[in-house]
């Protein structure tokens, strides 16, 4: 049995693509999947299953849709992954407030097509599927959006803050 966090995006933001959390607890479980729960309003589900990546996504993203009459992509990562990844953030360093760091989990590997000095004073490192992000201004001021990290790297994303990472990596026991 692998233990994963799924990465709802774009739901509950603005009042829009509203799914409670206990909806969405009794979906995962009502599919088989064991030790569901969720973490934060944002669409975060820890769950375990012995299928594999691909196959979850694609049964989560249909189920999710049939239940709740929208398309909404999902991500997924293992504890091992999640664990590796929420070790130490690459654009952190002195001066740096926690609260600026964010990482955009992508559906896959992307190669550099964002030019840096574009974001500036936004910064960014790549590591496999992921993203780094240290929002200076903060991210609502950023040119560096979830949209634009889609468009330009053609990938599937959704951003979550580094402390919902560290949380994360720690209730599934990474």
């Amino acid at each position: 049995m692998i233990s994963y966090v799924a990465l709802l995006r774009g739901i509950n933001v603005g009042g829009h693509r509203r799914i409670a959390m206990a909806d969405l607890r009794a979906l995962f479980e009502g599919l088989g999947l064991e030790r569901a729960r969720t973490h934060i309003q944002s669409g975060n589900v820890l769950f375990a299953s012995d299928q594999p990546e691909a196959a979850l996504i694609a049964i989560l993203e249909t189920a999710i849709a049939a239940r709740f009459g929208f398309e909404v992509p999902v991500l997924i990562r293992s504890r091992t992954e999640l664990a590796d990844m929420a070790k130490a953030h690459p654009v952190s360093g002195p001066g740096v407030e926690p609260k600026a760091l964010m990482v955009a989990f992508l559906d896959r590997a992307a190669d550099g097509a964002l030019d840096p000095d574009t974001y500036l004073p936004d910064r960014f490192s790549w590591a496999g599927r992921h993203l780094y992000l240290h929002y200076a201004n903060g991210s609502a001021r950023s040119k560096l959006t979830n949209a634009t990290i889609e468009a330009k790297l053609g990938v599937v994303s959704t951003i979550r803050n580094w402390r919902t990472v560290q949380r994360l990596a720690a209730l599934i026991g990474g």
